[in-house]
């Protein structure tokens, strides 16, 4: 099984799965302690409008699709705080604008458009040296931020009223981890899929959260959890050939399904 390792795809898939562990890990806790999991949905659909209009005008679907999310994920943080709509109302509405965009656009695009299927599959082992440049810098970027903030993140994340009466500018947090979140999703899409990607950023966190309540070490679990997941899914999915990205939303739904089963047996013999 290590022999896989001689290639350089390989090498590639492994050391990117890897960076996208810890970025979706770190972004994951956030989205889920926030309740904002339909958030990564709606910008994730929103995606597809970039997509479908950098095709139409010639333009960098990838980078078209990176404007979109951001665009997305402001618009959204907008509506919700100052136009007063609800959160998971302005998400339906960007996930289903994104989605009619890219229909339209991609319809009215003669010919054929390759990034779709690694738009909604993914292609772990098609991972350029680009892909994990890009990947490792915004992975270090996101660190940094939450070494520097990561005590006002976690309370706007909780608590954001008590953190706006303490005098933390919340809105402004609040913003920056919207397009955290949408930078995350933009670079991982193309690599992991919609599929993959969504699962990613919820069930390991899901996990994580049986065994602690402290948000740095649901975060660090987190971590973990996706990181071996996916490690076994590649070599899995390579060894029996079947698309890695299912195995791994497989084995974790799975070790969810076992770690759900093993703490309400605890529970149940600590009542007893």
């Amino acid at each position: 099984m290590l022999e896989l390792l001689q290639y350089p795809f390989f090498r590639h898939a492994v050391t990117g799965i890897l960076i996208i562990s810890i970025a979706a890990g770190i972004i994951g806790t956030y989205i889920v302690t926030r309740r904002l999991v339909s958030l990564s949905g709606g910008i994730t659909h929103s995606c597809f409008g970039g997509l479908g209009f950098g095709y139409y005008i010639g333009f960098n679907p990838i980078l078209m699709a990176l404007i979109f999310a951001v665009a997305s994920s402001l618009g959204i943080e907008w509506m919700s705080t100052k136009q007063r709509v609800r959160e998971d109302s302005a998400i339906g509405l960007v996930w289903a604008l994104g989605m009619a965009i890219g229909i339209m656009f991609i319809f009215l695009t003669p010919g054929y458009a390759p990034e779709l299927n690694s738009f909604l599959f993914g292609s772990l082992l098609t991972i350029t040296t680009t892909d994990l440049w890009l990947s490792g810098l915004y992975t270090s970027v996101l660190i940094l931020f939450f070494g520097i903030f990561n005590r006002k993140i976690i309370a706007c994340a909780f608590d954001s009223d008590f953190a706006t009466v303490s005098g933390l500018p919340v809105r402004l947090i609040n913003s920056v981890m919207t397009v955290m979140v949408a930078i995350c999703i933009v670079l991982t899409i193309r690599m992991v899929g919609i599929m993959l990607l969504i699962s990613m950023l919820t069930v390991p966190v899901m996990i994580a959260e049986l065994t602690s309540h402290s948000y740095n070490r649901i975060m660090v679990t987190a971590i973990v959890i996706s990181s071996l997941s996916s490690l076994a899914g590649i070599f899995l999915g390579t060894i029996i050939d079947v698309p890695c990205s299912s195995i791994i939303v497989l084995l974790q739904v799975v070790v969810f399904g076992i770690a759900r089963l093993y703490r309400n047996i605890r529970v149940r013999r600590m009542m007893q």
